[in-house]
């Protein structure tokens, strides 16, 4: 006997397949829980208009191009050596050595670079375990990858959300009550999306209730996926807003717009809109819901907000010049295809006054001084800040010995392309100057974070999508999508609209494409393959529009990561700008041709 059918809340209550993850209520005013609900209930009868609908984001996994896995191989002295493909070099020796009967001390993990985690490589689990063990039977190196639908089934999925939302606005467009249940699954644990996520950005007005509902299942074990689970929340909340303004006949950005008082961060969100909206040229080319043209392909528009913490990951460092002016960094972090040792390289050639040339980075094994893994989009902040801190402890050190060699304040000096200089006159070379540490090499540790105004945390952001439905066919085409995303201090451009167009690329995907099909009779997951589990191609994704909001206020805020928020509200855009399109909500992503077409025959949100 399974259970598969991770929407139908119905049929998981019937068979007592679900548990109750939160519920919560407030109103303003104070009573017993029964005059707090008619109080709540009275704000959705006094209200200019109430929308009910459904809304969802089924389950996707992680899709990461180099599968789980590793190479181990054991040393003479009964050391195991694992080349790990982990986003967490630093935390996964003990995972080892406790289950093979090793020293943590015993174990060294490699990591150079990882090909895609997103969440889910944080652990060795059973297979980097059984790697380990048949290489030390077999007395040989052993590499072990998952196969590919391996890979879908059981490394990791992110998991679903589905939700009933009822929202009250007055005849001005502010909203007054808020009502949801929303339910999921992530496999056998029977959780969901956590209850006090939704409503999502939109959380400060009194007068709502919301409630969450884990469903058991027998499907395969969910991991944290890029903004756990603020893409869900996103996707379940935003929706309702838009069909709200739809009932109001007013433009949703003005709605937002009205609104934007109920977020944490109204300025910002309002300026961001606002770039948006010129950027879209919103105003020019908004309609009504269901007035995209008098054709089969409708046109359309959407935005959503998001919000992410990317506070600075624990760090610490190593960092050593030597006496030829050259340095180095050593940590136990990891690059998962995002730059980390760029990072790295341009903080210390920055604070040193050199060329990257002169830098050389040393990350990817746990025998470096211990880091935080990448995730959450901590990793920026958790290199970026112990270096910073190194390098400007040895810079004081290497300038205390030159102003006291060439008898000049200390306070004057600075490193300007390989010179120190003072008062805009050259000193001695950077050479020279490190020449006076002597034989053996300057080393300095740097840890992290600290506040210290080097890093910082909270970041947001706006998306808008402009899409083309075909209403014969149930394809959706994006035209253009612009992401807006604050980001406090950027040390890479390149690299952080990199991060950008990736997320916004995902997405996509997970809008339109990808889903988890499983199969209720046999409960088998039926599309665990890169035929069946489809992927947007280059042709899929549109015209991408990446603007980084930075006023002096922002950029003043010391390094946030940016990896997880620019994915959040994607799905949420692009659900809204079909709505717009079409007049119709098709409720759950992704929305693939055959999941457009029925809720285009059903003609209901």
């Amino acid at each position: 006997e399974h259970f598969v059918d991770e929407e139908n809340l119905e049929a998981a209550t019937v068979a007592g397949l679900t548990k109750e993850r939160g519920e919560n209520l407030k109103v303003s005013v104070e009573g017993t829980d029964a005059e707090k609900q008619t109080a709540l209930e009275k704000r959705f009868a006094d209200a200019a208009v109430v929308s009910e609908g459904y809304y969802g984001v089924r389950t996707i996994t992680h899709m990461c191009m180099e599968p789980h896995g590793s190479h181990c191989e054991w040393t003479a002295d009964g050391g195991l050596v694992s080349h790990l493909s982990t986003q967490n070099v630093s935390g996964t020796a003990g995972q080892f050595a406790q289950p093979l009967g090793v020293d943590a001390a015993n174990v060294t993990v490699v990591c150079q670079y990882v090909g895609g985690g997103f969440g889910s490589k944080f652990a060795v689990d059973e297979w980097g375990l059984a790697c380990a063990e048949m290489a030390r039977q077999a007395g040989r190196p052993v590499r072990l990858m998952l196969d590919r639908p391996t890979e879908l089934k059981v490394a990791g999925t992110r998991p679903s959300g589905f939700g009933k939302v009822r929202v009250a606005a007055d005849q001005n467009g502010h909203i007054v009550a808020w009502d949801s249940h929303h339910w999921g699954s992530n496999g056998q644990g029977g959780s969901t999306v956590r209850a006090n996520t939704v409503p999502y950005v939109f959380t400060k007005f009194d007068n709502r209730r919301y409630k969450a509902t884990g469903i058991i299942t027998n499907c395969g074990p969910t991991r944290a996926w890029r903004a756990p689970p603020h893409p869900q929340a996103c996707a379940l909340t935003q929706p309702a807003i838009d069909d709200l303004a739809a009932k109001l006949n007013m433009d949703s950005y003005d709605l937002f717009m009205k609104n934007l008082d109920q977020t944490d961060r109204p300025e910002i969100y309002r300026a961001e809109m606002e770039l948006a909206a010129s950027l879209m040229d919103w105003k020019a080319k908004w309609h009504p819901h269901g007035q995209g043209g008098t054709g089969p392909v409708k046109r359309g528009l959407g935005l959503a907000l998001h919000t992410w913490g990317g506070r600075a990951g624990s760090g610490t460092c190593t960092v050593k010049v030597h006496s030829d002016g050259t340095i180095e960094s050593f940590s136990g972090s990891q690059d998962i295809g995002t730059g980390t040792k760029t990072v790295i390289a341009m903080t210390l050639a920055e604070t040193f006054g050199v060329p990257l040339s002169a830098v050389k980075v040393h990350l990817g094994s746990n025998k470096y001084p211990a880091s935080g893994p990448s995730g959450g989009s901590t990793t920026v902040g958790g290199v970026s800040g112990p270096n910073r801190r190194a390098g400007l402890e040895a810079l004081d050190r290497i300038l205390d010995k030159v102003a006291a060699k060439y008898d000049v304040d200390v306070g004057d000096l600075e490193v300007k392309s390989g010179h120190v200089v003072a008062g805009g006159q050259i000193v001695c070379t950077w050479r020279d100057a490190c020449s006076l540490i002597g034989p053996m090499p300057l080393e300095v540790q740097g840890e992290g974070p600290k506040d210290d105004g080097l890093t910082d945390q909270g970041v947001g952001g706006v998306q808008m999508a402009d899409v083309a439905v075909d209403t014969e066919t149930g394809t959706v085409r994006i035209v253009k999508l612009v992401a807006i995303q604050d980001c406090g201090l950027i040390i890479d451009r390149m690299l952080t609209e990199s991060q950008i167009y990736g997320a916004v690329i995902m997405g996509i995907a997970y809008s339109l494409t990808e889903e988890r099909i499983m199969d209720n009779a046999t409960g088998r997951f039926i599309n665990a393959d890169l035929i069946n589990y489809k992927l947007p191609r280059i042709g899929d994704i549109g015209e991408l529009v990446v603007r980084i909001y930075e006023p002096e206020d922002q950029y003043n805020r010391g390094v946030i990561g940016v990896g997880e928020p620019p994915v959040i509200s994607t799905g949420a855009a692009i659900s809204n700008a079909v709505a717009n399109a079409t007049g119709v909500r098709v409720p759950v992503l992704p929305m693939t041709p055959r999941h457009v077409l029925e809720a285009l025959k059903g003609g209901q949100a």
